[in-house]
């Protein structure tokens, strides 16, 4: 039914596969304050995910996660903010050496994402295709944690060391957790910095911030993904030792697009494309159908064919997705729930027009 498959032989000999087909998945920020809600919702896409709840709890906030274990860094959960101090980092430091073979120093505990803990218990996640995880990569939180002149700790070289290795510990800690529970487990790495990062920031080049970046996507263990609802450098993404590559189609794809060149060689690679189709804010959800989301994506794979791409290709190697988070709408999860619904109806529409593609 499938062609394109890139496969991992992974250790103990366990050999996974990643499809395409235009299986379903989201980002894992929800706006729920209900844990079983959340998950029935997560748990209703082709590749269901763990959800990120930051109105349940500060600790279900991608940046909070995060901090757990991170020497200098103090959360408050009452006013909601992150604190870090250099000085506390390095006096922390030694400690964290001393524990730093052990699994318990990098895994996600109840305390900073009872969701998590929740999702690993979930009955029959064996009997999906692939489930997914996520992470904040170390740009976007190095770009957002301050030390106390406000200056991001990704500019200082000492801790940015640190975060690159930490936060790539962290994230093969959940995989191995995922591939518990499912052997095609992955886990994806939520980067919006990756946008701003590229610029011309004083203390950290772009030709440093991409090797950098490279070097800790080569730590990674299993399927390497990268998740952001910006605009990146996207020759660059494109060019790395990718497998997946999640897009805000809807709203950048006109610019993705015309990476062509490297979008080819992206699936030549067995790549997976993940197009971030369908909103979730209020308005746009409600002036969107199915049939306006399917044509934008047919708009943005006709290019693509154009220019010698061919949509069998593109399709076989596509997840569809909402094109980014919410916790904006006034209406709690019910903009959000209409677009998963969306979502699963375009796929289906989508499948039924390109049966073919799916079929030997």
């Amino acid at each position: 039914m499938f062609k394109k498959v890139k496969m991992y032989d992974l250790k103990g000999g366990d050999i996974m596969t990643l499809k395409g087909n235009l299986q379903t998945t989201a980002m894992g920020i929800l706006p729920h304050t209900d844990i079983d809600e959340a998950m029935r919702l997560a748990l209703s896409v082709d590749i269901p995910f763990w959800p990120q709840l930051p109105k349940m709890s500060f600790f279900e906030d991608m940046y909070a996660q995060a901090t757990e274990h991170f020497p200098g860094i103090t959360v408050d959960e009452a006013a909601q903010k992150i604190y870090f101090e250099f000085e506390q980092f390095m006096e922390e430091l030694p400690e964290f050496l001393e524990k730093a073979e052990e699994k318990a120093t990098f895994a996600l505990t109840e305390q900073y994402s009872l969701v998590y803990r929740s999702f690993l218990q979930q009955p029959g996640l064996e009997k999906y295709s692939a489930i997914r995880g996520q992470f904040i990569g170390p740009v976007s939180f190095g770009m957002k944690i301050t030390d106390k002149d406000k200056k991001p700790i990704i500019y200082n070289d000492e801790v940015k060391v640190f975060l690159y290795d930490f936060m790539a510990r962290k994230i093969n800690i959940q995989y191995e957790e995922l591939r518990e529970r499912n052997k095609n487990a992955f886990v994806w790495v939520d980067e919006p910095g990756l946008e701003i990062i590229f610029g011309s920031f004083t203390g950290y080049s772009s030709e440093v911030a991409k090797n950098d970046y490279a070097a800790f996507l080569s730590q990674l263990e299993g399927p390497k993904g990268v998740h952001l609802c910006g605009n990146p450098d996207w020759s660059f993404l494109l060019n790395q030792n990718l497998d997946i590559l999640s897009v805000d189609a809807l709203g950048v794809g006109h610019i993705f697009s015309r990476f062509t060149a490297e979008i080819k060689a992206f699936l030549d690679r067995g790549g997976i494309i993940a197009w971030g189709i369908v909103p979730t804010l209020t308005e746009e959800v409600n002036r969107e159908s199915v049939q306006s989301l399917v044509d934008h994506l047919e708009k943005l794979w006709n290019h693509l064919e154009q220019y010698g791409i061919e949509k069998k290709q593109v399709l076989q190697q596509a997840w569809l997705a909402p094109a980014r988070c919410c916790l904006v709408n006034t209406d709690g999860a019910k903009s959000v729930e209409k677009a998963f619904d969306i979502l699963k109806k375009a796929a289906d529409e989508l499948k039924d027009r390109y049966a073919k593609f799916f079929t030997e």
